[in-house]
């Protein structure tokens, strides 16, 4: 028997000049309630989870791979249509996201009920590998498997994010690529609305 467990949000990703690169998930609905938690690579390679509790952690860190997983109150906020704020431990982050790019526009164009579904996802994992370097679907953490099911991609124009206090500085393409595990983000600084399911074996 398997089962299948599905996230429905927004993920985030963005690289800084600092060379930290960061990826928030937002879920609204998901089976652990409304969450969000924070992925971040720092400039020597680091792997860190912000997490807003053990059941979050737990779920995250069998799915992906940290080296060091942090429990923090962990707040994302939308003040308007284009800003987006992240609040998490060390990490205090504010972006803002430009018009759809034509990726974006051809995402948006697919029925969400057909773009959520895992054999829909399947279909598009090799030209995807193709296009943009990124996978839809394939095998996670303790023999889990993922298909992400992106419905929408903005681009994000601008962002003032801290470590600790200390600036990251300006905004710059996700190099290099994240290392938690199969799933990453693509290279241009985007949210995309996506609808994850996670199969556990």
């Amino acid at each position: 028997m398997t089962t299948r467990l599905t996230f429905d949000g927004w993920i985030l990703g963005l690289g800084t000049v600092s060379g930290t690169r960061v990826v928030v998930g937002h879920w609204p609905r998901s089976p652990l309630g409304p969450i969000s938690d924070v992925m971040v690579q720092r400039p020597g390679g680091s792997r860190v989870l912000l997490a807003p509790g053990p059941e979050v952690a737990d779920f995250v860190g069998a799915t992906y791979t940290f080296d060091e997983v942090r429990i923090v109150p962990v707040t994302v906020a939308r003040p308007d249509d284009r800003t987006w704020s992240v609040q998490a431990g060390p990490l205090d982050l504010r972006t803002r996201t430009g018009p759809r790019p034509v990726l974006g526009r051809l995402l948006h164009a697919v029925p969400a009920r057909l773009a959520r579904r895992p054999a829909w996802i399947g279909l598009l994992d090799l030209p995807a590998r193709v296009t943009t370097g990124l996978r839809t679907t394939g095998s996670a953490g303790n023999g889990r498997t993922e298909w992400y099911g992106v419905q929408d991609l903005h681009a994000l124009v601008e962002v003032d994010a801290r470590w600790d206090g200390e600036p990251l500085g300006a905004l710059t393409p996700v190099r290099p690529p994240v290392t938690f595990g199969f799933g990453s983000v693509p290279p241009r600084p985007s949210v995309v609305r996506v609808t994850t399911t996670v199969q556990l074996p």
